[in-house]
């Protein structure tokens, strides 16, 4: 049998995986033709209002692994206001790296309003910066419960003293739930920006 590339590298040794990635290279394959029109603009706007109001900006990135600073720093110039970007995939590392409190996470879960909001307000701290934002939830297809399904992610602002956070529910693969939740986090922040 032959097994199909994976869209970064390599070949898959699993014959299994061969449906997994015949859907996803599609998803890639769309995603890439629509990133490439409006949704970057988003990316454009981000650099444009921060570099216009000279903010600065911090990211805590739970389940998206990076995915919304990797988005930000694909534009030129983001080094002029993107400041810290920190993935704290496990509970241990948003409490290690973020001062996200273990009380904490044992009362309300890592992917919560409150861990969003922690996360969100010390990693501005630790950067430095004007705006900190989290991303927090579960992309799947594992890990979801009853109460917290796959698809439930939150996302923080933290700007000027004040945390807006939003509850997401998305549905959809791994890899379409992260980037669902990173263009939620470019959207909240111009949002929160616009407001101030």
């Amino acid at each position: 049998m032959r097994f199909l590339r994976n869209h970064q590298s390599g070949i898959s040794p699993y014959p299994e995986d061969k449906f997994y990635y015949i859907r996803e290279n599609l998803y890639v394959k769309k995603y890439r033709l629509w990133y490439n029109r409006p949704m970057a603009a988003l990316e454009n706007k981000i650099k444009e209002a921060f570099t216009r109001n000279g903010l600065t900006l911090s990211i805590a990135e739970s389940c998206t692994g990076g995915l919304l600073a990797h988005r930000i720093t694909n534009v030129s110039g983001a080094s002029r206001f993107f400041k810290l970007g920190v993935v704290a995939y496990s509970n241990q590392a948003k409490t290690t790296l973020l001062g996200v409190p273990g009380s904490l996470i044992k009362k309300y879960g890592a992917v919560s309003s409150q861990c969003a909001v922690c996360m969100a307000k010390n990693v501005k701290k630790k950067g430095g910066s004007v705006v900190g934002v989290s991303i927090t939830g579960t992309a799947g297809p594992s890990g979801g419960t009853k109460a917290k399904p796959v698809g439930t992610v939150f996302v923080c602002v933290n700007y000027k003293g004040r945390s807006a956070c939003n509850k997401f529910k998305f549905s959809g693969t791994r890899l379409q739930i992260k980037n669902k939740s990173a263009d939620s986090a470019l959207k909240l922040i111009l949002k929160c920006l616009k407001k101030q």
